[in-house]
C-alpha cells in the first residue's frame, strides 16, 4: 500500500511543484512545501481522501501560504532568482533573456501581492482552479477570493 502511495504521489510531483514555485519563487521552497505534502499524505492515509490530486493541491498551497507568512514576519527576501526553465529550440540566448524578464517582472507583482492573495493568484491564473476553491483554501468568501 505504501509503494502504491508513494506511486501515485510521484505522478503528481512535477504538477505539485509547478504550484509550490510560482507561489515561493525558489527551488529550495518548492521542494521543502512538496516534501511536507508527501508527509502530510503519508501521515493522513489515501483513506478517505476522493481525489488525491485536489488534495495534493490543497495541501500544498496551504502549506505555500504558510510558509510566505512566516516569510513575511520574519522580513525575508529571495536572493538570486532563477528560473528552472531550461531553452526550447530557437534561440537560447532571446529565450533565456525572456524568461528572465518575465520571472523577474512575475516577482514584482507577486511581492505587492499579500500571502492569500498570492496563492490565489497563482492558483487561478496560472492553474485554472475556481474561485469557489480557491475561497476554501485561503479561508475566505469565494467573492474574496476573486
Amino acid at each position: 500500500m505504501d509503494e502504491e502511495l508513494a506511486e501515485r504521489f510521484e505522478a503528481h510531483r512535477p504538477a505539485l511543484r509547478a504550484v509550490a514555485y510560482r507561489m515561493l519563487g525558489t527551488t529550495g521552497d518548492t521542494d521543502d512545501a512538496v516534501q511536507e505534502a508527501w508527509l502530510r499524505l503519508a501521515r493522513t492515509g489515501p483513506a478517505g481522501i476522493g481525489d488525491l490530486e485536489a488534495w495534493l493541491r490543497t495541501v500544498v498551497a496551504r502549506i505555500c501560504l504558510d510558509m510566505l507568512r512566516t516569510r513575511t514576519s520574519r522580513r525575508e527576501d529571495t536572493y538570486g532568482w532563477r528560473s528552472p526553465v531550461q531553452p526550447a529550440d530557437g534561440d537560447p540566448e532571446t529565450e533565456a533573456v525572456l524568461i528572465e524578464s518575465v520571472g523577474r517582472a512575475m516577482l514584482v507583482v507577486l511581492d505587492t501581492l499579500g500571502p492569500a492573495e498570492r496563492v490565489a493568484f497563482i492558483l487561478h491564473d496560472v492553474f485554472a482552479v475556481p474561485f469557489d476553491q480557491i475561497a476554501a483554501i485561503v479561508d475566505r468568501a469565494p467573492a474574496a477570493a476573486k
